[in-house]
């Protein structure tokens, strides 16, 4: 473990490792890296700082987030700010393609990519069942349980999922 008085030997790479096991407190298996809400990491002698980026305005998440990643970072520096801003707009274009193989892994539908015409016409198929991958999917409920997120139904395999939405 790093101590904190060897925070000025830091470098961007232990930090990302760090975060990677900051876990998005609404989906535990997709880190706050994978999900790609950090937007910015400085380190001076003996601080850390850290940018992120909120999927949506008003995310219930966000600060579950701040606070997750001051938690794990504290060992690292004496001191460990995170803010939140919105200097350029998350996109799910952000999700790494590791967030991405999480995602499907539990049970999630992945954002496809950012414009696709599934976006213009939801009614069509916009993406693969994540339990048996048939295309034969339809759109149950535009407005899942948070806002990033729809309610799908394979008519293959019968599940329901939720897949992200494109932003």
């Amino acid at each position: 473990m790093v101590t904190p008085t060897a925070a000025a030997t830091l470098d961007e790479r232990q930090i990302l490792a760090a975060l990677g096991e900051v876990m998005d407190p609404e989906i535990p298996a997709v880190s706050v890296v994978d999900l790609g809400i950090v937007h910015r990491i400085e380190t001076s002698p003996g601080a850390i700082r850290i940018e992120i980026l909120p999927t949506f305005i008003g995310c219930p998440a966000i600060d579950a987030m701040r606070n997750a990643i001051q938690e794990r970072l504290a060992g690292l520096a004496r001191r460990v700010e995170v803010d939140v801003t919105f200097e350029v707009p998350w996109t799910s274009d952000r999700i790494t393609p590791e967030g991405r193989r999480r995602l499907r892994g539990s049970g999630f539908g992945p954002p496809g990519p950012v414009g696709a015409v599934a976006d213009i016409i939801p009614l069509l198929p916009a993406t693969a069942c994540p339990y048996c991958g048939s295309r034969r999917t339809v759109l149950e409920n535009a407005f899942g349980p948070t806002v990033c997120r729809s309610i799908y139904y394979c008519t293959n395999c019968r599940q329901p999922f939720e897949q992200f939405k494109s932003v």
